[in-house]
């Protein structure tokens, strides 16, 4: 191994030693460490669904009016006289548990530029929370969740309301299951006609790449990682790894990119998280 890889930087990039094996055949060599950082990344279950695919992959996907499953940023489905509904559903639990405000209102976020990169604006936002115990016996967990339960709503709230996306409807469930690890999945919804969706791909050779989007700091480095993993008392610490989200930036992302599908330019487009 070179100098800079060893067994504890593996571990902390929660790289498997089989997985480790499978770079190293993939790569031919060891790797570096911003290749690791990549692979670590992408590998994730956040990123990858490495663990839940083989669950996943028992949804039924196709029908006459799946315009699109799997594999791009949305979901995409017709809806007869030449429109079609862009819709996309995230979870935000970890992020939404170490620091709930952001982690929630990122999450919003996310979605909404998946939707948005599809050619469609976002018309439409709901959500699906589950919180653990409020009148429980323990009285430091009720006053946890009561602290998260109102970070939560007020990130999604916050984020959507910025953006100008109404809230349409929810719904929220309390159990003690969710004590140690809350779920806040975000839903959201947009009409475009559906001869005027864009994908990712990237088309031929030559294109040029133009990236875009809010100024970026080092809130958010490892998200992914964090986002796969199991909770213990050093959660706290990983706030950093929780993004920071700017609707108002996203706001004018999103107008801008709806102007830009007006003109031939685009070839392909990808939120780029």
């Amino acid at each position: 191994m070179n100098k800079q890889i060893t067994p504890e930087i593996i571990a902390q990039h929660k790289i498997s030693p089989s997985e480790y094996e499978s770079i190293l055949k993939i790569l031919g060599r060891e790797p570096n460490l911003l290749e690791l950082g990549v692979f670590s990344a992408m590998w994730s279950e956040h990123c990858s669904y490495k663990s839940s695919k083989k669950y996943l992959n028992g949804f039924p996907t196709k029908a006459k009016w799946v315009i699109q499953g799997p594999g791009e940023n949305a979901g995409v489905i017709d809806c007869g006289k030449g429109w079609a509904a862009v819709f996309k559903m995230e979870s935000h639990n970890h992020p939404s548990f170490i620091e709930p405000f952001a982690g929630a209102a990122t999450g919003v976020g996310g979605i909404f530029r998946d939707i948005f990169t599809m050619g469609a604006r976002v018309d439409a936002s709901m959500n699906s929370l589950r919180f653990g115990e409020i009148k429980g016996k323990d009285e430091s967990i009720n006053k946890q969740q009561k602290y998260l339960i109102k970070g939560v709503v007020a990130g999604i709230s916050h984020y959507a309301n910025c953006m100008g996306v109404p809230t349409v409807a929810g719904e929220t469930s309390f159990d003690e299951s969710f004590n140690g690890n809350i779920l806040v999945n975000a839903f959201g919804l947009g009409i475009c006609k559906s001869d005027e969706i864009f994908y990712a791909k990237a088309g031929s050779a030559g294109n040029l790449v133009i990236y875009v989007g809010s100024r970026t700091g080092r809130d958010g480095l490892g998200g992914a990682v964090m986002a796969s993993d199991s909770f213990n008392e050093a959660s706290k610490k990983l706030r950093p790894t929780v993004q920071v989200g700017d609707p108002f930036a996203e706001k004018l992302l999103m107008e801008a990119c709806l102007e830009l599908f007006k003109t031939d330019y685009i070839v392909g487009i990808q939120d780029m998280g």
